[in-house]
């Protein structure tokens, strides 16, 4: 008996895994937030998630001044405290800082009194380091019910989610990733990328492949005539 059990919960991961990798969860939670601008013109938005790390985020702030691209970061209110001097570069290299919680906690039972708290705390330390006050968000993992996004909408913020995943955390090879994204990049696509985290936690990990897709994204994209642009550009133009 005992058997059977290791092996149901063993195949039960198994799937759970193949589900994170091969499915893109925000599918489900796209209504009423901007995942994708309807435009004509060949313009996308490049973000970066659960930063920032004192590994991954300079490297990335590095690749990114060389493409001359400025990018969307949903920056995790603890690590904005652990790593003042990292988020400190991102708003002085002229990056938009989002919202992306406090402590990466998903979202989706949070009442509308518990997000609120959850974003103005979030804000409030993003502010008193960076100066820059957040008017995006994005909730961990994509999960946020529609009551919850109202709740978001009246404070003032746009809740913004992603149109391609770059799915970067399970270190996919830096050209299968760019290869993935100019295989069905669309006018006014928003990338997803990370620049912290891995499979378990929003630490650590290896941005290797994140780092190397940079230079060769830029390049490819270009290539097919797509201009990188900031979410206010995309979202305003």
């Amino acid at each position: 008996m005992l058997l059977w059990i290791v092996l149901a919960l063993l195949a039960l991961f198994i799937c759970a895994g193949a589900f994170c990798v091969f499915f893109d969860q925000a599918i489900l939670t796209r209504r009423g937030t901007i995942y994708r601008v309807k435009t004509d013109k060949k313009r996308v938005v490049l973000t970066f998630d659960d930063g920032p790390s004192p590994d991954w985020t300079p490297k990335i702030l590095d690749e990114l001044k060389k493409a001359n691209i400025k990018a969307l970061f949903f920056m995790v209110g603890y690590h904005v405290q652990k790593y003042p001097e990292i988020a400190k570069r991102v708003a002085d290299e002229g990056h938009t800082i989002g919202n992306h919680g406090y402590a990466h906690s998903v979202m989706l039972y949070y009442t509308p009194a518990e997000i609120e708290e959850e974003i103005k705390y979030t804000e409030h330390v993003i502010r008193g380091i960076t100066g820059v006050t957040t008017k995006y968000f994005r909730p961990p993992k994509a999960w946020l019910r529609k009551k919850i996004k109202q709740k978001v909408k009246s404070m003032g913020y746009e809740t913004v989610l992603w149109s391609l995943n770059s799915k970067d955390w399970v270190s996919f090879n830096h050209k299968l990733i760019v290869k993935y994204i100019s295989k069905n990049i669309k006018n006014g696509d928003i990338l997803l990328f990370h620049d912290s985290g891995h499979v378990t936690s929003t630490e650590g990990g290896n941005r290797t492949q994140t780092v190397k897709s940079i230079s060769l994204l830029a390049r490819t994209l270009r290539e097919k005539g797509f201009e990188f642009v900031t979410i206010e550009e995309l979202i305003n133009e």
